[in-house]
């Protein structure tokens, strides 16, 4: 059986796939740091893997091009991608997000903030809570202190239905991938699409501490098993991007950055 099986078909039932947004993920999960650049036969290898045609990719790195995201280059009879200067403007804040490192001591002091544009997770109308170090712009009011109390039945409502069911995708590719042997290109694949699934979570939803997570998580930090997972997958998909592919060279080595992710 595949090992992969589960991760590919969970992402081809979830509707519609964004090719364009899965090449998102590799530029910034596995290119960024590494040149800058990939060639098309390795972009191709890549996403092949997770069972994206050839002619779907065209289609997204097209679509990447028309939109002022990736530029292309031509060196002997290959084609190789990188992003432009304004897709790379897109990248900073998004990156701190998706690999900041997790938290490693429980949350003791909380704000309770009100007012517009508050990160943290929304309570009530226009008041959420947060971990009391947690930066943001200032709140109309805010409360900080100990959090006394919590019932089970609003903590299953801080999470929208949509990042519940998407913290749910989640936790069921890294069971997986905690069961899986991987070959380099495996494990390339599965790490994008690991990246790929947490980006869409972390840019989309608020991130909670575990002490707000809902009873159906108890025990499980999504942060930390995503880390956890990365590292083990890394030293094995590195040696794919090592590896050169007929004619085109292995990747660059690593930008030092690339071993700060999520530290």
């Amino acid at each position: 059986m595949d090992p992969l099986s589960p991760l590919i078909t969970a992402l081809h039932d979830e509707g519609r796939l964004r090719v364009w947004s899965l090449v998102i993920t590799v530029f910034g999960d596995s290119v960024q740091l590494r040149g800058g650049r990939i060639a098309n036969l390795r972009l191709q290898k890549l996403l092949g893997r997770i069972g994206i045609e050839s002619g779907t990719i065209r289609t997204a790195l097209s679509r990447l091009g028309r939109d002022g995201w990736v530029t292309s280059e031509r060196e002997g009879r290959n084609s190789y991608y990188r992003l432009t200067k304004e897709g790379l403007a897109q990248f900073a804040d998004a990156t701190s997000r998706i690999y900041a490192p997790a938290r490693t001591q429980p949350v003791t002091s909380w704000t309770l903030a009100v007012g517009a544009d508050q990160p943290g997770i929304p309570v009530a109308p226009g008041v959420v809570l947060r971990p009391a170090d947690q930066p943001g712009p200032l709140p109309e009011c805010a409360v900080t202190g100990d959090l006394t109390s919590l019932s089970a039945a609003l903590r299953a409502k801080l999470l929208s239905k949509a990042h519940h069911a998407a913290l749910i995708a989640l936790f069921r590719d890294l069971d997986a991938l905690n069961r899986a042997s991987l070959t380099p290109l495996d494990a390339a694949a599965a790490r994008t699409l690991l990246i790929h699934r947490w980006r869409r979570i972390v840019l989309r939803h608020p991130e909670p501490p575990t002490e707000l997570l809902p009873d159906t998580f108890k025990g499980r930090d999504p942060r930390s098993e995503v880390a956890a997972a990365y590292a083990a997958l890394t030293p094995i998909a590195e040696e794919w991007f090592d590896t050169a592919l007929q004619e085109v060279s292995p990747m660059p080595s690593p930008h030092p950055n690339f071993f700060k992710r999520f530290r």
